[in-house]
């Protein structure tokens, strides 16, 4: 039964997470939440908790979940930190591609809600959007990138890597997008050197790829 259990609450879990990335914090009902769970509100109150509680753990869900591929694809980073870079890319881009999947970022989302969340639910979102920079600066320090280019570079990607998200919310189709992360690409190769500007192609990022679950 307590296996059971754990389960419903993981289902649970994830289709209130599809709600919220699809509708929002602000715009997402406690009845938005009963219809997409299946669950009562007395249930979702006793199992998930209250709506902070509930938006809360499904921020960390999405969080790691993605945060895990994140990490997956810059591990090459010491050795192949352009084709780590275009992997890390990868990840959102095959997310946003995604038809089963609402467009943009729930954290992304969520940090542009900020002024409607509660104090809590807040400051996890700033931490969520904070993890990525971190991630991606101790990469580009693997890679060879001098402490300021690579703080310099984890801003401008983590910053690219946003509004990707927000980018296909409005419209902008796949190819325009992957135009972006080329160019964005392209002055992070000048920064690493000439010898780094081939480790782009395809079996570079399969590599860097080859321990995502």
């Amino acid at each position: 039964m307590a296996g059971k259990k754990q389960f419903d609450i993981a289902t649970a879990l994830d289709a209130a997470m599809i709600q919220f990335w699809r509708a929002g914090y602000a715009d997402t009902s406690m009845d938005d939440l009963s219809r997409a769970t299946g669950l009562n509100r007395s249930s979702i109150y006793s199992s998930l908790g209250d709506k902070d509680v509930l938006f809360t753990r499904c921020l960390e869900r999405y969080a790691t979940r993605y945060g895990d591929k994140y990490d997956d694809a810059l591990s090459c980073a010491a050795d192949r930190p352009l084709a780590a870079a275009r992997a890390f890319f990868d990840i959102t881009l095959e997310r946003i591609a995604d038809p089963r999947l609402p467009d943009g970022c729930l954290v992304a989302q969520t940090v542009m809600a900020i002024p409607v969340l509660s104090a809590s639910v807040a400051a996890r979102a700033r931490e969520a959007i904070g993890f990525q920079h971190i991630r991606l600066r101790a990469a580009l320090k693997a890679g060879r990138l001098h402490d300021e280019a690579a703080e310099s570079f984890a801003t401008h990607l983590a910053a690219v890597n946003q509004s990707l998200a927000v980018m296909s919310r409005a419209g902008t189709s796949t190819e325009q997008l992957r135009a972006i992360v080329d160019v964005t690409l392209d002055a992070l190769a000048q920064a690493l050197g000439t010898s780094d500007r081939d480790l782009s192609g395809t079996a570079d990022v399969a590599v860097c790829l080859s321990t995502e679950h």
